[in-house]
């Protein structure tokens, strides 16, 4: 069990390796590859102790000694079921996977692409991390501009520039903080867990190193207005690069402030809280608005994605237990949605070469079962009540609320634009007359797409109900961050936005216990994580 994190992170990429000298049944192989992947990643989460603080299954040795590079992982409640989805949607992508494409080279690039973005959550150490998330630009750079459609090239170009050049003041950043680490203790590291006990930075190197680290993360996101590069990425991708494009590696740059720009930054992410709510506000107006207006269906499915990606950010800068929580269980939902919204256009295109919506119409009569699954995650993608996308959109919103009702108020009416816009693509695609002759031939789904399509709405409907074997973990996570953040803050009205909010979460049973507050409001602008928890647990537990 010491080792299952590095296991999970190099199986995939060893069956990409091996994958290079078997000239039959590929598919076959690369799903039970992932299948085996999965089996991993369930294995984790059932050795996962809940109750349990901080990072677990870590591993760590040096890499480079002098200045502190190491291979370090571990995880915790956030990370868990980002490497679940990771691994379930990589499994779901190769069940889809039409064996007509040239498998072998499709195949390679999705394991290696796999195997890097479970490194990219696994990862604590920067430069591993680092390292991981510059290199899922280039399978994800193959996929598109080789098996994609139209414009390919163009896209794949515009989305490696983006991400590649918002990556780079980001490295820059990262270099600094390890500098400045050298210079408090005298020595070199790259360890996330020996920055979060790093006393507190000042304030204004804290807005500038936010700023660094929200270059490389908004692009990935992607944010307002950083987000031109994705419905061309989208739009001529192949099916299978947007089911993982959507799924997964967008959240790459949401996780990537939840486990990094908020504990590091605390008092900078205080301060910067309305701008980027605003800016995450505007995306999910805009993001609403344009998939309204779009006559691709998979440009609606790219624009609602923009829209839901700022559900999430401003549940994460809610900077309480419910935003972030709910913005975590958010990226998991969209991910699954998102996933299966982009697999049923891809099957739609593959029987009809189109997208354009204009081009349907009544199809619900020839192709009954697809138009089924197709309103189920469409209503979940609306966040219908007891479907999974409901909680996290509701628990986002309601974190949120506590810092600005009049904001949280206009994201709330405006999400119902994404009900008008998902209802009106299904009116036109599935009610009606069918005029076109071409869409009287169409086939309903086949074994191979209803072997994809059926953990994903049976997934969407579960969590719906029961979201407590998923929400528990996260908020334990969720909780040990704002307790990184509190220590690690530098005003004292920040401390107290952070410490409020540990207070709730923490009192016992009969009430708060007064002691617990005494011992937080005592607690000086440098003291360390482990004193923060050792002290709530004595007094709050």
């Amino acid at each position: 069990m010491d080792y299952l994190l590095t296991l999970l992170i190099f199986f995939p990429l060893v069956g990409a390796i091996l994958a290079t000298g078997i000239k039959e049944n590929l598919k076959t192989y690369a799903v039970v590859i992932s299948l085996i992947e999965l089996g991993l990643a369930l294995l984790l989460w059932y050795s996962f102790d809940k109750s349990a603080d901080g990072f677990q299954f870590v591993t760590s040795f040096p890499l480079i000694v002098n200045f502190g590079v190491s291979y370090l992982v571990g995880v915790d409640g956030v990370s868990l079921f980002l490497i679940l989805l990771s691994a379930f949607i990589s499994l779901i992508g190769f069940i889809y996977l039409d064996e007509k494409h040239e498998t072998k080279k499709l195949v390679v690039s999705l394991l290696c692409l796999e195997s890097i973005m479970i490194g990219v959550f696994c990862a604590l150490d920067m430069i591993l991390f680092y390292v991981f998330w510059e290199l899922s630009l280039v399978p994800m750079l193959y996929i598109i501009g080789a098996w994609g459609s139209g414009s390919r090239i163009y896209a794949a170009v515009k989305f490696f520039l983006y991400t590649f050049l918002g990556s780079i003041i980001m490295l820059v950043g990262i270099l600094f903080l390890a500098y400045y680490y050298f210079n408090v203790s005298g020595v070199w590291t790259f360890s996330l867990l020996e920055w979060y006990s790093l006393s507190a930075i000042p304030q204004n190197l804290q807005l500038w190193l936010f700023m660094a680290f929200f270059c490389g993360l908004a692009v990935k996101v992607p944010m307002f207005p950083f987000h031109t590069w994705l419905p061309y990425a989208h739009g001529q991708a192949p099916t299978i690069g947007s089911i993982i494009l959507a799924a997964v590696l967008l959240k790459m740059g949401t996780y990537g402030f939840v486990r990094f720009s908020l504990p590091l930054f605390p008092d900078a992410s205080v301060a910067l809280l309305m701008p980027i709510a605003i800016l995450s506000l505007i995306m999910i107006i805009y993001g609403a608005l344009v998939a309204f207006a779009q006559e691709d269906m998979k440009q609606v499915v790219a624009y609602s994605s923009i829209s839901h990606m700022g559900v999430i950010m401003i549940g994460i800068f809610a900077l309480n237990i419910e935003g972030i929580s709910g913005s975590v269980f958010f990226m998991l939902s969209h991910g699954v949605i998102s996933g299966a919204l982009f697999m049923l256009v891809g099957m739609i295109y593959e029987r009809r070469h189109t997208k354009v919506i204009a081009e349907f119409g009544g199809i619900a009569k020839v192709m009954p079962n697809y138009a089924a699954i197709f309103g189920i995650m469409m209503m979940a993608s609306a966040g219908l009540p007891l479907t999974m996308g409901f909680v996290g959109e509701f628990l986002s919103l309601l974190g949120f609320f506590q810092v600005s009702p009049i904001m949280a108020g206009i994201a709330g009416i405006s999400i119902i634009v994404g009900a008008v816009y998902m209802l009106n693509l299904y009116r036109k695609t599935f009610y009606g007359q069918l005029v076109k002759e071409e869409n009287l031939k169409l086939q309903d789904l086949n074994a191979r797409e209803w072997t994809a399509l059926l953990p994903l709405v049976a997934i969407v409907i579960w969590l719906g109900v029961y979201p407590k074997p998923i929400l528990e973990p996260i908020n334990r996570g969720v909780e040990n961050m704002l307790a990184v953040m509190y220590s690690r803050a530098v005003t004292p009205e920040v401390q107290s936005f952070f410490g409020m909010d540990l207070l709730q979460l923490m009192e016992s049973p009969q009430g708060e216990s007064e002691s617990t507050t005494k011992e937080l409001e005592s607690l000086d602008n440098n003291q360390t994580l482990e004193n923060t928890q050792e002290t709530l647990q004595e007094e709050g537990r």
